[in-house]
């Protein structure tokens, strides 16, 4: 009987130790589990670039999860489930820009709240400063593409446009169009507008922006050959043809969407619509980032 006793007694202990072992498992008590649960519907599976029909190459968007065992330790003092104290961690895409063949880019993806100010520099001096004056007080970062010629001529606007931490790309050298011009022209173009840029700020361009958005296939693998992507555009503000500054503002603010990259230039109707321009477009819940920006897969915070 006194044998039987102790059986029992140490099978009680063994079934109480298995009901703890339930209660923690994974390792974690009932709040690890509960987080564990609730975590699939807060998912969000990445995109992978891919090569529109359209659109042409797309970079693609990191996905969130829930980090789980992070939350629990946020969550362990109070010991219960909080929504506001998830963590959550970036899951990048299976296919990534850089896996894609050599294709032209006009937009970033579709399903980032965030676009680009692609700005094209050949002439147009006088209107550099006061734009520069506007992305400061917007707290906006563009990119500006470079003629080679003019980078030449202007290194002081060069070095006055990179050291207000604006990114550089290449606008070929002599406004050429690409469309007409042979392998051999083509490289020249770009390698001696690279040469211009990296004597006057050190810098190497991975951004290419064809003059007049004139390029072939010819052109795309030239610069890729030169280790750089070419950039289209999504929305044109046709400043050139100095529109009144509300009908340009207008005009970009009527098609502009996730992803979108501005075309524009150092003329009078930029100068004189950006500020307005850029206000509307962040009212929209659009942040403004650089070509790289928004190239990236981070998510947009």
């Amino acid at each position: 009987m006194r044998k039987n006793g102790w059986l029992f007694l140490v099978i009680f202990i063994v079934a109480l130790g298995s009901v703890a072992m339930q209660g923690k498992a994974g390792g974690k008590d009932a709040l690890y589990q509960e987080i564990l649960s609730k975590s699939e519907q807060h998912d969000i599976e990445p995109i992978d670039a891919k090569i529109d029909r359209v659109w042409k190459a797309i970079p693609g968007y990191n996905g969130i999860r829930v980090n789980v065992e992070a939350s629990y330790k946020n969550m362990k003092k109070e010991g219960k489930y909080d929504e506001s104290k998830l963590v959550f961690e970036e899951v990048p895409p299976a296919v990534h820009l850089d896996d894609l063949e050599p294709q032209p880019i006009f937009r970033g993806n579709p399903e980032k709240p965030m676009v680009s100010l692609l700005i094209n520099v050949a002439w147009g001096n006088e209107f550099i400063p006061p734009i520069l004056k506007i992305l400061d007080e917007q707290d906006v970062k563009a990119t500006f593409f470079f003629d080679g010629s003019w980078t030449n001529k202007n290194p002081d606007l060069a070095k006055m446009i990179y050291k207000e931490g604006h990114e550089i790309g290449n606008h070929a050298y002599s406004h050429p169009d690409l469309q007409k011009r042979s392998r051999a022209e083509t490289m020249e173009e770009i390698t001696k507008t690279n040469d211009a840029i990296f004597e006057t700020l050190n810098v190497v361009p991975k951004w290419f922006g064809p003059p007049s958005g004139s390029f072939n296939q010819q052109t795309v693998e030239v610069a890729h050959e030169l280790k750089m992507k070419t950039i289209l555009w999504t929305v044109d503000t046709v400043d050139w043809r100095k529109p009144h500054p509300t009908e340009m503002v207008n005009r970009v603010l009527s098609k502009v969407e996730n992803g979108s990259m501005i075309l524009m230039h150092p003329t009078d109707p930029v100068a004189k619509g950006l500020g307005t321009m850029i206000t509307e477009i962040k009212a929209k819940g659009l942040q403004i980032g650089t070509v790289s920006e928004l190239m990236s897969e981070n998510r947009v915070k």
